[in-house]
């Protein structure tokens, strides 16, 4: 009896022994497999990135294309100005007025709120609107056009490069081509947009209008002239400055700049992946990627090649169906015979094929943004993309958001003429099961996003006081 209890309890060890052998080989193999799964996701996808020339590596070019080290001092001072209500002449707005560190330096409204404000930025920012959504200034440095009809743009297709010139709309037409980067020569303008900070107070010279945008920087020229801790911040930069000369706006625009220079966030997981680094992204997002580079068709014109500059936009002008809403109280005459419309393009070209056309928006940090499209019509960024996978039935369909300030809910535009105009590539409906969505809409909001952009890091940019002793806006 000992001797058979021995050999059965022998038997039966020896059995659980191969059993449990077995399971380890049947889990290894399980493993394995899932092994072999996620290297042939992470060799289809760098196969995709390499196709398209992407190298994550766009945010170490900029002192290269720049040809010189960023300057720290200037940009600092470009950040005391970008805060700072002396530069707009109607004393209530800034550049953080509308392009927050809050938001991912773009705008916390649907469509902004320039002059005529309440002193705050967030969500309970009140006044008349603009026409548009303030376009996020981070990542600028590498964009050939700018803002949503491209109104300004590099010729050549470089913002590096003024070989060609720099276009704005008159009165400057191509007079700030000597400038050596598109943001300098950018920067010379939003002073004098009325209704963004310049007002309407400041008469201007109504029998010369070309020689209005002058007359308001010589106005903000006067006003940096006279305080003395900006003559002191200037005089640590520009050499004439410190020897009594005067501050110009040439040097202001180089300080503007210089900011915008130091906000250049492309570190993303995407962008660690094609460096090499295979643990960056979920599975989920990798997916996401080979959806947007493929079957969704998202790259046809957030593009990342090229002048693209790995920024996810072509930069160039489509119709896309973005539902027509538009403010109860603006500064702004909208389009179209109700006055309830955005033509788009078309005010810059004066050319009615381009009406209701808007630039392709990049989508580097897109889920900072609080709403989206060139007028915020969407507050949720799944709704944003399940719009672009099927435009027509999104516009036909549409209702605001719970969320859309009351002030924007007032009659919409028609949605029949945007529609007709349609680009062909938005034409047919995509068709994502709802696993595919989520990786889809992972991708865009986490996989394209770098963590320093977070309002948590950028919200020690704001000053705690300004230079001209003007008090700094509130941001929520």
């Amino acid at each position: 009896m000992t001797i058979d209890r021995l050999t059965n309890s022998r038997t039966l060890c020896a059995t659980i022994g191969a059993i449990g052998a077995v399971m380890m080989v049947f889990s290894g193999s399980v493993e394995g497999a899932g092994q072999m799964r996620d290297r042939d996701l992470d060799e289809r996808l760098t196969k995709v990135l390499r196709q398209e020339h992407f190298t994550g590596a766009i945010a170490g070019t900029l002192e290269h294309r720049l040809g010189r080290k960023v300057d720290p001092k200037l940009a600092d001072l470009g950040r005391l100005l970008w805060f700072d209500t002396i530069t707009g002449l109607n004393n209530d707005n800034t550049c953080g007025g509308c392009h927050s560190p809050t938001a991912g330096f773009g705008d916390t409204q649907s469509i902004a709120i320039g002059i005529d404000n309440n002193g705050v930025v967030g969500p309970g920012r009140k006044g008349p609107r603009n026409q548009r959504r303030t376009p996020m200034a981070a990542n600028t440095a590498f964009y050939p056009t700018l803002m949503w009809n491209s109104r300004f743009a590099s010729l050549s297709g470089d913002p590096f490069d003024n070989s060609a010139g720099f276009r704005f709309p008159a009165p400057e037409g191509l007079a700030l081509s000597y400038q050596p980067q598109l943001l300098v020569a950018q920067a010379f303008i939003p002073p004098t947009e009325r209704v963004e900070v310049a007002g309407f107070s400041f008469p201007g010279d109504p029998n010369n209008p070309g020689h209005e945008h002058d007359l308001i920087r010589g106005e903000v020229l006067s006003r940096l002239n006279a305080a003395p801790d900006y003559r002191k911040l200037f005089g640590k930069s520009f050499s004439s400055v410190k020897s009594g000369g005067p501050i110009t706006f040439d040097m202001f625009a180089r300080a503007i700049a210089e900011f915008e220079f130091t906000l250049v966030f492309a570190d993303a997981p995407i962008d660690q992946f094609a460096r090499g680094d295979r643990w960056a992204m979920s599975d989920g997002q990798k997916k996401g990627a080979l959806l947007f580079f493929g079957k969704a068709g998202c790259v046809s014109c957030h593009a990342v090649s090229g002048q693209s500059n790995e920024m996810f936009s072509d930069f160039k002008q489509h119709t896309i169906g973005v539902p027509q809403i538009s403010p109860t109280n603006g500064n702004v005459v909208f389009d179209g015979p109700s006055e309830n419309e955005d033509f788009g393009l078309e005010q810059v070209t004066g050319n009615s094929a381009d009406r209701y056309k808007f630039r392709t928006s990049p989508l580097r940090n897109v889920a900072l943004q609080p709403a989206y499209f060139h007028n915020g019509s969407f507050t949720k960024l799944g709704d944003a993309i399940r719009h672009h996978l099927d435009a027509v039935a999104s516009a036909n369909n549409y209702v605001f958001p719970k969320d859309l300030d009351k002030d924007l809910r007032g009659p919409m535009g028609p949605a029949g003429p945007v529609l007709a105009r349609l680009d062909p590539e938005l034409v047919n409906p995509i068709h994502l099961s709802d696993e595919e969505f989520r990786h889809l809409e992972d991708f865009v909001a986490n996989g394209l996003l770098d963590r320093k952009a977070l309002p948590s890091n950028l919200r020690k940019l704001i000053p705690d006081s300004a230079p001209s002793g003007r008090p700094v806006l509130h941001f929520q």
